[in-house]
């Protein structure tokens, strides 16, 4: 008999005692055996726990019994998630699908992964019910369904394997449909026979519950993740409430002048928990560069926090590329402004973060490179134990390790790194270490001219600033002559 517990003792049960790493689920079954011929025996009063649930269903097939199977985990790199699987006896129907077991996220996140190589095709894909696959070359989108857990090959083949079906009869009575869906289908083959690369996949997720496996080796362009918040059509088609309506009366008016260092504050909505919260925002105003808008919105019903850099002013002719080498503990003490369109690049500790990670940042340097490495901390070993989950393998194991080593040693000022910012808007800023007036030698600037992908993803190339008054008169005076 298990010993009673105590009055008013109460036990704990945190997420990871429900969903363990598929290697610690199966160490649950392993059997003891009693030497004879390695079979295993049970007591009469072992109580073992049931890895795999198992629940008698509804069959949408033939309408009989069936089983459904559900196993709670943890993927490495991402989260717990429910696998389910249905077999039914009867008719031999079954299917499998994934379902994401925590909450809606505050924010939608959309992951692009460019496929260079065949090993590319091993990458790891969590596809919720609510994600949008697309590939963007062959522009061939899979609309929001059932959830998957695959990875990027068995993604593109059960796409093709899908369009393939029925292919003779669109052959008959619709020829057109035939002839084009013939043509996706043939450039998805070489797709996955390696014969189109570089090739591009996007999964699009408004409860941000998607996900593709980043690797350490990644350059900048290679793996990029994007967080945006959810238009009110997102928010309704995921089951969330709408806002109410705030009636607060503090709201900024376009007459007013914004004073620097003083703090504003005015109605937003939670993305979260769409509920009323309050947006803090105040300019501050950095020596020898440009005025900048620290922003901060907290939510006092679901405790969501985020904050945010806004640079302002006119977009210059030129990007910039600052160099700045760190060699002592000082240099990490140095401010740094690291604008929502820079990239950052440490090439002695194998660190590359693309435009639009962290999104703006006004730290030092020392706060942003432990910003950057307990972000990508929490991602890698975020299943429970220090070790980073079943599915990491001994070598990526170690190889984690002495990245975040690394990363660790530059923190504390034991290791000398080069911090490299690209940014093409030229709105991120280093601080000198000597007289404003003075070149520091630690420094390196660099103009550049933005390539045509940058000025694409910016939006530039649709900009037209100059000569718009006399297209719109000529399309007035069309319209009327018609």
């Amino acid at each position: 008999m298990p010993a009673s517990e105590a009055p008013g003792h109460t036990n704990t049960v945190s997420s990871t005692d429900f969903f363990e790493s598929i290697g610690q689920k199966a160490g649950q079954l392993a059997p003891t055996t009693n030497g004879t011929n390695g079979v295993a025996h049970q007591g009469e009063g072992d109580n073992d726990e049931n890895v795999v649930e198992e629940i008698e269903s509804l069959c949408m097939n033939c309408h009989e019994n069936g089983t459904t199977r559900m196993l709670l985990t943890a993927i490495p790199y991402f989260r717990e998630v429910i696998l389910m699987s249905f077999s039914c006896d009867k008719c031999g129907f079954s299917n499998s699908e994934i379902q994401s077991a925590g909450t809606i996220q505050p924010k939608g996140s959309r992951y692009l992964l460019r496929l260079t190589d065949m090993a590319d095709f091993e990458r790891q894909v969590v596809k919720s019910d609510t994600a949008t696959v697309k590939f963007i070359e062959i522009d061939l989108e899979v609309p929001a369904g059932r959830g998957q857990l695959t990875n990027v090959e068995g993604l593109l083949s059960t796409v093709m394997d899908d369009l393939e079906l029925g292919q003779e009869t669109r052959k008959e009575q619709a020829p057109e449909v035939y002839t084009k869906l013939d043509e996706i289908i043939k450039k998805g083959r070489a797709m996955l026979a390696g014969e189109a690369f570089p090739f591009r996949l996007s999964v699009d997720d408004p409860a941000g519950n998607s996900w593709i496996t980043p690797n350490m080796r990644d350059g900048v362009g290679k793996w990029e993740k994007h967080e945006y918040v959810r238009t009110p059509e997102q928010n309704e088609a995921l089951g969330l409430a709408p806002a109410e309506p705030s009636t607060g009366d503090a709201q900024p008016t376009a007459d007013d002048d914004i004073i620097p260092d003083q703090v504003y504050e005015f109605p937003a909505t939670c993305p979260g928990c769409m509920r009323p919260c309050t947006t803090m925002m105040k300019m501050v105003d950095i020596p020898h560069f440009k005025a900048v808008v620290l922003m901060s919105t907290v939510c006092t019903d679901c405790g969501y926090r985020s904050n945010d850099v806004k640079t302002g002013g006119e977009i210059p002719e030129l990007g910039k590329k600052i160099t700045l080498r760190v060699e002592t503990a000082e240099d990490l003490a140095r401010d740094i402004l690291k604008s929502e369109s820079c990239s950052l690049e440490c090439p002695e500790l194998n660190l590359q973060v693309n435009p639009g990670t962290l999104g703006g940042r006004f730290t030092t340097v020392e706060g942003l490179l432990t910003q950057v490495r307990n972000d990508l901390h929490s991602q890698i070993f975020q299943t429970g134990n220090s070790e980073g989950g079943d599915s990491l393998s001994a070598n990526e194991r170690s190889q984690w390790t002495a990245f975040f080593e690394g990363v660790d040693a530059a923190i504390k000022g034991e290791k000398k790194f080069t911090i490299i910012l690209t940014d093409p808007l030229a709105s991120s800023y280093v601080q000198k270490a000597v007289d404003p007036d003075q070149d520091d030698p630690q420094i390196t600037t660099e103009d550049y001219e933005r390539t045509e992908e940058e000025e694409e993803d910016l939006g530039l190339l649709d900009m037209k600033v100059e000569g718009y008054e006399a297209d719109n008169a000529n399309g007035t005076t069309g319209a009327n002559g018609s």
